[in-house]
C-alpha cells in the first residue's frame, strides 16, 4: 500500500480488498457457537453491579468526611455513565436482547429517562448516520463532536462538563427542528420525572437539601464526561476520511476509519468493549454485544491484518498527546479527503 498526499487529498494505491462475507462466514461461525449468556448475560451481569452502585452511592453519600462523598459520588457516576453510555449504546443497536421491542424498551429506559437525551435524536444521529457514513465528510465525520471556537484545554477539558446541562437541550432542538412532535412530547414528559426521581433519592436517602441534590446531581451526571467527550473523537477524527461520492468497500471504510483504545477497567464498565477496545469490531459488526465484540476480536485482527488492511489501535494517553498537540489541525481544519486508487 503506497501513500500519495496533495493538499486535502491522500490518494492510497491499495491492490485488492477481501470480502467482507468471508469475514463475515467466521463471526457468525462464532456467534452460532455461543450461549445466551455469551450473547447478552455478561454485560447483563456488569449493568446489575451498575444498578447496585445506585443504593450503595446514596447510602454512602449520606455519610459525612470528604472520603465518604468522594467514594458515594464515584459509585454513582459509575451507575450513570454505564447504563446511560453503555447500555444505551447497545440498546440503540438491538444488542441487549433478541426482541426489537425490548431493545426500544431499554434505550428509553437507560438513554431517555437516565440520561436524559432523546431515543429518536439517538436514534437518528447514531444509527442512521454515524454508522452507515463512518468517517464519511458531512455525513458520519463525527464533526458534531468539534467546537472550534474553543481552545485547546477549554474544549478538551472543560467544555465537556456541560454535556449533562447540554444534552436535553439539544434533544429539544432537534425534535423541533424535525418536526418530530410525538418524539418530543414523550421526551418532555419523561425527562422532568427522571429528574425528580434523582432529586428525591439525594434528598431523601442521602439527606441533601434541595439546591445541594441540584449540585449533587450534576456533578455525578459530568464525572466521566471528559473522557466522554475524548473517546468519542478519538475513535475517529484524524484518521481517513471519505467523499460521499468516493466511498471505499464497506469492509476497508470502517477498518480505516476506526480506531480501538487500549483496555482499563474504569473504561471497560462504564463505555464498554464497543466504544473503547473493540471499536473497530463494533463498526463491523453494529449488532454484537460487548461480550461478543471482545470474543470476536481476535478473529477480526487476524483477519484485517493478514489481507494488508489497518487495525488500528493506541493508548487513551497518546492519543490525548496527539490531540493536545495537534488540536487546530485535528479539531479545526476541515480534513484531508482520502481517495483509494488501483483496486482490482
Amino acid at each position: 500500500m503506497e501513500e500519495e498526499t496533495e493538499e486535502k487529498h491522500v490518494y492510497l494505491q491499495v491492490k485488492s480488498i477481501p470480502d467482507f462475507a468471508e469475514l463475515n462466514d467466521k463471526v457468525k461461525g462464532i456467534l452460532h457457537s455461543c450461549s445466551w449468556l455469551d450473547l447478552f448475560g455478561y454485560d447483563w451481569l456488569q449493568f446489575t453491579w451498575a444498578l447496585i452502585c445506585l443504593p450503595l452511592g446514596l447510602y454512602i453519600l449520606g455519610h459525612n468526611g470528604w472520603q465518604c462523598q468522594l467514594f458515594g459520588a464515584f459509585l454513582l457516576t459509575c451507575y450513570h455513565t454505564c447504563l446511560t453510555a453503555r447500555a444505551a449504546h447497545l440498546a440503540s443497536h438491538g444488542s441487549l436482547a433478541f426482541s426489537k421491542r425490548w431493545n426500544q424498551f431499554w434505550l428509553t429506559l437507560f438513554g431517555e429517562f437516565l440520561g436524559s437525551f432523546s431515543a429518536k435524536c439517538t436514534h437518528d444521529i447514531h444509527i442512521k448516520y454515524h454508522h452507515p457514513y463512518t468517517n464519511v465528510i458531512g455525513l458520519g465525520d463525527s464533526s458534531t463532536w468539534k467546537a472550534p471556537f474553543l481552545s485547546t484545554y477549554v474544549y478538551m477539558f472543560f467544555a465537556p462538563l456541560a454535556l449533562p446541562a447540554l444534552a436535553p437541550i439539544v434533544s429539544v432542538k432537534l425534535l423541533i427542528e424535525g418536526s418530530h412532535w410525538r418524539h418530543l412530547f414523550k421526551f418532555c414528559v419523561i425527562f422532568p420525572i427522571s429528574i425528580a426521581f434523582h432529586l428525591a433519592l439525594l434528598v431523601y436517602v442521602s439527606g441533601f437539601t434541595f439546591f445541594g441534590a441540584v449540585l449533587a446531581l450534576y456533578i455525578y451526571r459530568a464525572g466521566l464526561s471528559i473522557p466522554y467527550v475524548h473517546i468519542n473523537i478519538f475513535q475517529h477524527i484524524g484518521l481517513s476520511m471519505y467523499s460521499p461520492d468516493d466511498r471505499p468497500p464497506r469492509i476497508y471504510q470502517m477498518a480505516s476509519g476506526c480506531m480501538n483504545l487500549w483496555r482499563n477497567v474504569l473504561f471497560d464498565f462504564n463505555f464498554g468493549h464497543s466504544l473503547i477496545s473493540c471499536h473497530v469490531e463494533h463498526h463491523l459488526f453494529p449488532k454484537l454485544s460487548d461480550n461478543m465484540c471482545l470474543k470476536v476480536k481476535p478473529v477480526v485482527r487476524a483477519f484485517l491484518t493478514s489481507h494488508g488492511l489497518p487495525y488500528q489501535e493506541r493508548s487513551y494517553s497518546s492519543r490525548l498527546a496527539q490531540f493536545l498537540d495537534k488540536y487546530e489541525k485535528l479539531m479545526v481544519h476541515a480534513p484531508p479527503i482520502t481517495h483509494l486508487v488501483g483496486i482490482q
